[in-house]
């Protein structure tokens, strides 16, 4: 069963973290959060999950690990300022580990330069970045990108993300 890092602070889209997280854990893989300070709680853009962090940036190394999921919302904007999150999630794409990206999830890709020629989707209002940023943009629930990126747009995206998530981390 994988080990997967969550990058997650406030502002992340509720059910994008509490639904995949659930059928994650449910299917025998760890999630542990991660933001800038271990212990401190985060809340939803939407008032409806609170996420007591697991661990510090400062605490971990993305080699602990063998997958990374970034939950929508504002959150991936924010992390995305922060160097240490980008370097942590490069680390994924270099070594070709499973990264699961929800709706603005792929915006920490993007500055990590991590998607050239890679299939991709995401937000509406990104899916411009996500082209600038050299990936090839398909308008559709899910895209998996060898058997290794999965990413998707919108909430309602989540059962296929989380159908082709789960195969990926097998």
């Amino acid at each position: 069963m994988a080990k997967i890092a969550t990058v997650i602070t406030d502002y992340f889209e509720d059910v994008e973290y509490t639904d995949p997280a659930k059928e994650f854990k449910n299917a025998g893989h760890e999630v542990v959060t991660i933001e800038s300070e271990q212990g401190k709680t985060v809340k939803g853009k939407q008032g409806d999950a609170t996420v007591t962090i697991d661990k510090g940036i400062d605490d971990v190394s993305p080699n602990d690990f063998d997958a990374l999921f970034i939950p929508g919302g504002f959150s991936p904007d924010m992390l995305r300022a922060d160097d240490r999150f980008v370097r942590f999630a490069k680390h994924f794409m270099d070594e070709k580990k499973p990264v699961l990206a929800i709706c603005h999830g792929p915006q920490l890709l993007i500055t990590a330069k991590t998607l050239e020629g890679r299939d991709v989707t995401g937000f509406k209002s990104i899916q411009v970045d996500l082209e600038y940023a050299g990936g090839n943009v398909h308008d559709e629930e899910v895209v998996v990108c060898q058997n290794q990126l999965v990413t998707s747009r919108t909430p309602d995206d989540i059962p296929a993300f989380i159908e082709e998530s789960k195969k990926v981390l097998q």
